[in-house]
């Protein structure tokens, strides 16, 4: 955990712990410096990862931010939800409750899964779906192997589909994905050996970061 204690934890010392941990430190993710330097994210703080009434908050603030998202423009906006209170001794019980409070969340979601996606988590088409809209989940701990998710709290990073769509539809999804690799090659030595683009591979096992297993199965269903 980061230098603010249990007692100090606020929004506000939050968003600074995570503006120091993208903005001040040598992360890779050039998507992410630039919405946290223009302010383009959602940052929400809740009490427990593994409490139902937290999580159902959850669903309701994720659906709140797809109703307020500029879908026909440009701009990119971020959606994390904090939780500074769970912590984990490895990867593994990160990876455990990562997927718990997925299902969680899918079984409190009373909205259709978004068409454009697959809901079959060993498809390669697949993406999580929240309030009509799928997801690409980023799974963020300070225990992480790898340096880029080492993240001041336990974090979960919803980050829109749509997103990586229109990066593609503007030309400038290879540029930035091939930076992004490149930087976090730089900061660690490797790039992430779990990521993989879209469509090649079940995203599932990107999630939580670490690197899964020979046969892994994802433990969500629909």
């Amino acid at each position: 955990m980061n230098a603010v204690t249990e007692a100090e934890i606020t929004l506000a010392s939050v968003k600074k712990s995570y503006e120091d941990f993208i903005l001040k430190e040598d992360h890779p993710c050039i998507m992410a410096k630039t919405l946290f330097k223009m302010e383009l994210y959602n940052l929400n703080v809740y009490r427990d990862i593994d409490e139902t009434e937290s999580l159902a908050q959850l669903v309701e603030d994720v659906k709140r931010y797809v109703a307020q998202y500029d879908f026909e423009g440009n701009t990119f906006e971020s959606f994390l939800a904090v939780f500074p209170n769970n912590h984990y001794r490895d990867e593994e019980s990160f990876e455990t409750a990562l997927w718990k409070a997925l299902q969680t969340i899918h079984d409190l979601d009373e909205s259709a899964w978004d068409p454009t996606v697959s809901d079959d988590p060993e498809d390669p088409q697949f993406s999580f779906s929240v309030g009509g809209k799928a997801f690409y989940i980023v799974g963020l701990h300070p225990e992480s192997s790898r340096m880029a998710r080492r993240a001041p709290f336990t974090t979960l990073v919803f980050n829109l589909h749509h997103q990586f769509e229109k990066l593609r539809e503007m030309g400038t999804y290879h540029a930035v994905r091939n930076t992004i690799r490149k930087n976090d090659q730089e900061l660690q030595g490797s790039i992430n050996p779990v990521l993989r683009d879209h469509g090649t591979d079940t995203e599932t096992k990107q999630y939580s970061g670490r690197q899964v297993e020979e046969g892994w199965k994802c433990p969500f269903h629909k």
